[in-house]
């Protein structure tokens, strides 16, 4: 995996951001900001901020066994029967986002088909608790998806034996990793998944050198030693405020979303510039996150991997289906990139998520 140069924003952006609070009104005011100052074209049907009519939302939050409040929204369609008990979909956000950030939309989509589902931030991200913020911790991602089936199987209008769960992007892997251990989450979706464990091994397509993780892995120590010594932070930015000219054609996909009003959100007291970025000597946690080790051990309960057919991340879907035992799907998208899947609503298959679900949480 690589980096870009660190890349500076200018001084008045900068300080607007670091100042801007966590309002609604202004979010609104950096969104307008930063479009005003960068115009972007926000692609057809992108729609990560939808509010559906048809959907209620409520705040929950509950226990991880890591002893960490977990923040969820639990949404319900507003036509739900209490009479008899509802399937239930856990929905994971992708890797340093939060659930406002396409987890959101496939939650309330998924609710208007019928299902309860609840969307949650990972711990040490968005609203779930953590210290240090924005921390590399991959054992703590999979408990939570456990820690949402608690919650689900205590309520009294949720059929316990009949949750599902669906990650997107990094949560793909975390959703897995859960799933090995879990029985309780009965039918597993994945949505341009990646597994973070093995892009920090070996880089996109294989593309890193043994040479260069074992150059990372230093790297990053030498990093946690200063970080030690010093008490404060070193943040990568992979993902800067303004691009680089030079950027590449994956750093720049994910700015399109991250860093402009598409998919723009900041969660309590952390700036723009550091949301998606992470610490180093925190990074490398990942290269010992095996997900997909012992996949097939998740049958006989059903998975479907979906990915865009022109996805960077595509070879990580494939990896996965590829060891899994079954029942089991490799559904492309055609035309479909990895980030367009986060929010692109007349391209995310809907129809089969829903089937998917209905079939397997009957």
């Amino acid at each position: 995996m690589t980096f870009p140069a660190n890349t500076s924003a200018a001084p008045t952006r900068r300080d607007f951001v670091k100042t801007a609070g966590l309002g609604l009104a202004a979010l609104g005011a950096l969104r307008q900001t930063m479009a005003a100052d960068a115009p972007q074209s926000i692609p057809e049907g992108a729609d990560n901020f939808y509010r559906s009519r048809r959907v209620t939302v409520q705040k929950v939050r509950f226990p991880s066994q890591y002893q960490l409040q977990i923040a969820g929204n639990l949404v319900l369609p507003k036509n739900l029967a209490r009479d008899r008990r509802a399937p239930a979909i856990i929905v994971g956000h992708p890797m340093g986002a939060t659930k406002e950030q396409s987890a959101m939309l496939y939650a309330q989509k998924l609710a208007e088909q019928g299902f309860v589902t609840l969307a949650i931030d990972l711990p040490y991200w968005g609203e779930s608790e953590g210290l240090p913020r924005s921390l590399v911790a991959p054992d703590t991602y999979a408990d939570a998806f456990s820690a949402a089936a608690d919650y689900l199987a205590a309520q009294d209008f949720i059929a316990p034996e009949r949750i599902g769960v669906l990650g997107i992007c990094g949560s793909g892997g975390f959703a897995i990793s859960a799933a090995k251990l879990d029985p309780r989450l009965k039918a597993i979706a994945t949505v341009s998944m990646y597994d973070m464990g093995a892009v920090t091994r070996n880089g996109l397509n294989r593309a890193q050198t043994p040479a260069q993780r074992q150059a990372l892995l230093a790297k990053a120590q030498q990093q946690r030693a200063q970080e030690l010594a010093s008490g404060t932070p070193q943040w990568l930015d992979y993902l800067p405020l303004q691009l680089p000219p030079d950027a590449d054609a994956v750093t720049r996909e994910f700015h399109d979303f991250y860093r402009t009003p598409r998919g723009m959100h900041l969660p309590a007291g952390v700036p723009l510039e550091r949301t998606q970025n992470r610490r180093l000597s925190s990074e490398v946690r990942f290269m010992n996150f095996y997900p997909f080790n012992d996949i097939e051990s998740i049958a006989p309960r059903p998975l479907l991997f979906i990915s865009g057919d022109q996805a960077h991340s595509r070879e990580f879907s494939e990896d996965a289906y590829r060891r899994a035992a079954g029942p089991k799907e490799l559904l492309w998208v055609p035309g479909a990139g990895h980030v367009d899947l986060y929010d692109r609503v007349t391209l995310i298959p809907w129809d089969r998520l829903a089937a998917f679900f209905t079939q397997h949480l009957a």
